[in-house]
């Protein structure tokens, strides 16, 4: 018996038979970094990313003065050699220099999806099908319930409380994650010409995506004057009510999540939710797991047993990544 190529090693994702781990959050000899999201980074002695996902890790970390660390920008299509393993980055479309990775040892690939979005996005990479012999795979949205509506749809929507809320003479305050979920709706909106202003915050993650590319045209930082009768304002949701926003008295709020499929009762003080998700839905993971091709699918980080039961549906050999898995045949 062979053990198979990932494994969980004390909470972490690990390519077995390698000082490689995956996301990691505590701090490893050498980690792959799929996105600077707070949950999927930490400072490693070696970290394995895209040139924006590290730039995103310095300014949410620091540049760290302890012990030192090696950052190692990789491209996307560009295969490259890390001890005996070959690996190669693809985009993930979840947010700007998001990636997947895939781990050849020995002839067998090893697929890493990290965070995942098949729609594209107005302000990342779009995610490319990544083909493997071996999949792990993101659930995040992975059971049957997350169907998300068409993206445009939902822009369109969001489009609309905004005009309404200016139309009544009220601030329309978009509230999204301060990395992604901000720049994709301030994309969006300023590309159409909406005066837009960003919480200090999102301002400081925006100047990031500027530097790697990403034109936000019409977008000011949120000052102690507030916004204007025509400015849209976007802000991270634990940041609602925080200082930077006292200077708005008249505010019609709305959400953009993903999870506003589960209904808006969910979310406390605001007046709407649009499922606006940097995540694939459940359909959009099986149809992908389905296009790489992988012969063997392990799930994880969400609604893992649903989205394994939905596979094995369509005749892939699928389960949840488990840390007690032991020998067994790939």
């Amino acid at each position: 018996m062979r053990r198979p190529p990932i494994e969980l090693h004390r909470g972490e994702l690990k390519v077995t038979g390698s000082s490689l781990h995956l996301d990691a959050t505590r701090r490893v000899e050498c980690a792959f970094v799929s996105h600077a999201h707070g949950d999927h980074i930490g400072r490693h002695d070696r970290t394995i990313a895209t040139a924006a996902t590290l730039a995103l890790m310095r300014h949410r970390l620091g540049e760290g003065k302890r012990r030192k660390t090696e950052h190692l920008p990789a491209s996307y299509r560009s295969p490259f050699g890390l001890g005996e393993l070959t690996l190669e980055l693809f985009p993930a479309g979840h947010v700007l220099g998001s990636a997947q990775v895939r781990v050849t040892r020995n002839g067998v690939s090893l697929g890493y999806s990290g965070d995942l979005c098949t729609e594209p996005t107005h302000a990342a990479e779009r995610a490319e099908v990544m083909g493997c012999d071996v999949l792990v795979i993101e659930s995040t949205f992975g059971h049957p319930r997350y169907v998300f509506p068409p993206k445009d749809e939902t822009l369109a929507a969001v489009r609309r409380f905004v005009d309404g809320a200016l139309a009544d003479g009220v601030t329309p305050v978009l509230l999204g994650y301060a990395l992604g979920k901000a720049q994709e709706i301030l994309k969006y909106l300023s590309d159409l010409g909406y005066a837009c202003r960003a919480h200090p915050v999102v301002h400081a993650v925006n100047k990031v995506y500027e530097a790697h590319g990403v034109a936000l045209p019409n977008v000011r930082p949120l000052g102690p004057e507030g916004a204007g009768m025509d400015e849209v304002v976007v802000c991270p949701p634990h940041l609602a009510r925080s200082p930077a926003m006292r200077g708005l008295r008249k505010r019609r709020t709305a959400i953009l999540t993903g999870w506003a499929i589960d209904g808006g009762r969910f979310f406390r003080g605001v007046d709407a939710a649009f499922p606006l998700s940097d995540h694939a839905d459940f359909p959009s993971l099986v149809r992908y797991a389905r296009a790489t091709g992988a012969g063997r699918v392990f799930t994880v980080h969400g609604h893992e047993d649903a989205l394994a039961a939905a596979l094995r549906k369509e005749g892939i050999r699928a389960e949840p990544l488990r840390e007690h898995m032991q020998l067994e045949l790939i």
